[in-house]
């Protein structure tokens, strides 16, 4: 097995990156979102 690093290989992925930073982040906020809804639909006030 040969392993080398290629820096353009690396450039042209970081727009793949960015996408996947992007759908966590909006799957974290959504996670918050729900957390609060339930809370406040189920909370006794």
């Amino acid at each position: 097995m040969d392993f080398y690093f290629n820096p353009m290989g690396f450039v042209s992925r970081l727009s793949n990156m960015g996408v996947g930073m992007l759908v966590i982040f909006v799957v974290i906020g959504l996670i918050i979102l729900t957390t609060l809804l339930i809370n406040w639909l189920f909370s006794d006030k």
